[in-house]
């Protein structure tokens, strides 16, 4: 059976509340899309990830809603895995269809008791090894009123950022400068759930895993994936190795988890702390999944068929897993999960922290083959948030609105290198203009004619004209797409991807207009032969266009296949089908549904805001779109000056400087006083930038300077050129203008903070 066995992971989501918009294009999108295009390539896939149901904000949630953890996650789990599965994401079944040795899917969950089992077996193989460490650290304890209390773990205190001063700020990290710091540097402490009690700093004792034993194999490694990961994530790597490795806590003052399996009094009321267990999840759901279903279903391997998708074979082959999450969790993915997978290989070979580590080898984990993480999905120019209700809830969303339609938007507004907007006017202008407009609009031509040819009973109408000399470029054109969307696909660039799917309805909407069918379909006229044999093939385009859309939406892709007269799931089509031109020709006698419907806005814009009004802020039910600014009170009151506009502290940061260099300077076609500035911005493709500087540079003087630009700044057309972004100049009002440039040298797309 041929094959290559593909580990999809995806990030697993807090069960404390809804999922929203920014949840699903950063982490669970595309993901699916990848599942699709691995199998519909022959290979053999596993997905794994599920609800992460311990940790602080679970116990958070609960002690606000005055209920238990264990209501808060079970409530949470079945509305997020139906929203995933509404969404169209492969979850179910859990077997492929393709048979159980290539692989299926599991949305598990971290209350499983056999994650709990596993993770505390890696726990004592890794104490045993030597390479957790014991420590005395501070923490902030409440006191109450009968004496007793409790130690408060970071999401249970809020204070004055040590940083920026923002009132309100967390006890790990603040949101408004991004700043991340111990608890017991907050100014003001407090606790959240009883801010009316007294806290003192107390000494507690913890295990910390030894994250430094593994800083010179993990830079090693990190070099090595320089040419395949991204620049955000070679540069948050970077970041943290250059700052050198320290021992991390594994076990935290909670009673919400899985508790630490060491005997003594010192661990009682103590759990492993979730950043530890979590990532885990990974390999236990793969295993829960071999051993539950699996062998269940006569895997050759039974119980142990997890082993073909996570270690290395007797040969050196090396199962190829990707990792799909957010920007925020890079480090945990680069850094410190790699090395959990290190340490637990090395306690596997009996070695022990006095042992010098080595990468993976025959019979051990294997190490990720890329990490396409994603950059932040936006609302109104602020970021997506589950904590401060700031969010477009999918499960609503998928209340009132066709899943594939999220999809494809979501998918060509991807944020894959920098951040992105979600807006209703846009996701209506994309659902109507192109996915109708083009896409939907092309294949019911294709079908509304085909009905108006003669044609005998089972046959398709088509079969006449197929195979023209004719059409034979229009093959080649085909055939040269499906191998560019391949490589997009392969690459992890999933808009790129689709808009060369889109592209191809396009193509065929143009070769139709050309071939003007319609005035053959009674009579023969000149060109009769090749106008219809263009139709025919345009029925073939439409073929294309349900296989290559499948990955993206799925939905939709089955109706266009059925709509085609086909038989069977096109999700089970081998993607190299999609040219197949010798494939029958179907057809269906009956009416072809449309692929979707129209949207109209103000309509949409009516019902999003009724949804916002008739429910208060604070409630964090799973309806319409929540946030905005919030109008502090008191503070101190600021000095008005002419001419100048304040902002908010939060407005300010929506903006995304970035760094880049100029890579070259022409001359605007059709704008004396615009240059056309192409930048290196750390990706691939980089960007272009339209800048009014004629009057101030020569092209030479600006080529090769490090500047700062604007990266999220939305792209718009100047004289037919598309600018994306804009680079930051000063200018002192007597002709004197000056671009803002870098001192030294950092990676190019670094952000500005």
């Amino acid at each position: 059976m041929d094959g290559e066995y593909v580990l999809i992971c995806v990030a697993w989501p807090y069960a404390n509340g809804p999922l929203h918009l920014g949840h699903v294009a950063g982490c669970y999108l595309p993901p699916d899309i990848q599942y699709r295009f691995e199998r519909a390539k022959g290979n053999r896939v596993l997905m794994v990830s599920g609800s992460d149901e311990h940790g602080t904000p679970i116990t958070v949630s609960a002690e606000q809603k005055g209920i238990s953890p264990q209501e808060v996650v079970d409530e949470y789990h079945a509305i997020n895995s139906k929203a995933l599965l509404d969404l169209g994401c492969s979850w179910n079944p859990e077997i492929d269809s393709r048979g159980i040795e290539y692989g299926g899917a599991l949305f598990n969950r971290t209350s499983d008791p056999k994650h709990k089992t596993m993770v505390q077996d890696n726990f004592l193989a890794l104490e045993k090894a030597g390479l957790f460490e014991r420590k005395t650290m501070e923490q902030y304890y409440e006191l109450h009123d009968d004496g007793s209390g409790r130690f408060l773990p970071d999401r249970y205190v809020e204070g004055n950022c040590p940083a920026c001063g923002e009132e309100g700020a967390r006890g790990d990290q603040c949101d408004a400068c991004g700043a991340t710091y111990e608890s017991v540097e907050l100014k003001n402490p407090i606790s959240k759930m009883n801010p009316d009690s007294k806290v003192e700093i107390r000494d507690t004792e913890h295990l910390f895993y030894r994250l430094d034993l593994f800083q010179d194999a993990l830079t090693a490694h990190a070099s090595e994936r320089q040419s395949v990961w991204k620049s955000n994530v070679k540069a948050m790597t970077k970041q943290w190795l250059d700052m050198g490795l320290r021992p991390r806590a594994v076990t935290r003052d909670l009673s919400w988890g899985i508790p630490v399996p060491l005997d003594g009094d010192e661990w009682q009321g103590k759990c492993v702390y979730v950043w530890f267990e979590a990532v885990q999840g990974y390999s236990t759901c793969a295993r829960i999944w071999s051993e539950d279903i699996a062998a269940a279903n006569a895997h050759p391997d039974g119980a142990h068929a997890w082993k073909r998708w996570w270690s290395v074979s007797d040969e050196g082959t090396t199962p190829r897993h990707l990792y799909f999450l957010g920007k925020d969790n890079i480090p945990f993915h680069t850094v410190i999960w790699p090395a959990l997978i290190l340490g637990l290989n090395h306690a596997a070979n009996g070695k022990s922290s006095a042992d010098p580590i080595e990468m993976p080898g025959p019979g051990d984990f294997a190490l990720e083959a890329n990490v396409p993480a994603m950059e932040y999905l936006m609302l109104a120019g602020g970021q997506f948030s589950k904590s401060r209700k700031h969010a477009v809830w999918l499960p609503s969303f998928l209340e009132r609105y066709d899943p594939d339609t999220l999809r494809y938007y979501l998918s060509i507004n991807m944020p894959e290198n920098h951040d992105t907007d979600f807006n209703w006017p846009d996701f209506v202008e994309k659902v109507n203009s192109e996915l109708i407009a083009a896409y939907g609009n092309f294949v019911h031509r294709v079908l509304t004619l085909g009905a108006r040819l003669p044609t005998e009973p089972g046959c398709s109408p088509f079969t006449p004209h197929e195979n023209h000399d004719c059409v034979r470029e229009h093959e080649q054109e085909l055939e040269r797409a499906l191998g560019s969307i391949t490589e997009s696909l392969e690459r992890h660039r999933y808009k790129e991807a689709l808009r060369q799917v889109m592209n191809v309805a396009q193509y065929g909407n143009q070769i139709l207009q050309r071939a003007a069918p319609w005035k053959h379909l009674k009579e023969p006229q000149d060109g009769h032969e090749e106008s219809l044999a263009t139709l025919a093939f345009c029925w073939k385009i439409s073929r294309f266009l349900a296989i290559t859309t499948q990955p993206f939406m799925p939905t939709s892709a089955q109706r266009l296949w059925d709509n085609l007269g086909l038989d069977g799931n096109v999700a089970d089509i081998g993607w190299s089908e999609a040219t197949n031109w010798s494939a029958t020709l179907g057809w269906l006698t009956e009416t072809p549904a449309p692929l979707f419907a129209r949207l109209d806005l103000d309509e949409i814009l009516s019902v999003e805001q009724g949804l916002v009004e008739e429910k208060p802020a604070e409630d964090d039910t799973v309806h319409g779109v929540k946030g905005g600014k919030k109008k502090k009170k008191g503070g101190k009151k600021v000095k008005e000056v002419e001419g100048i506009a304040y902002l908010d502290f939060e407005s300010f940061m929506s903006v995304d400087l970035r760094t880049g260099t100029i890579d070259s300077v022409d001359d605007h076609p059709n704008a004396d006083r615009l240059y056309v500035v192409k930048i290196n911005d750390g990706t691939e493709e980089g960007r272009t930038i339209c800048a009014g500087l004629k009057e101030y540079y020569k092209p030479d003087e600006m080529v090769g300077k490090a500047i700062v630009f604007v990266a999220n700044l939305a792209p718009r057309s100047l004289r037919g050129i598309t600018s994306e972004g804009m680079m930051l100049a000063a200018d002192d009002g007597e002709g004197n203008v000056k671009l803002i440039t870098i001192d030294g040298d950092i990676s190019q797309g670094s952000q500005v903070r």
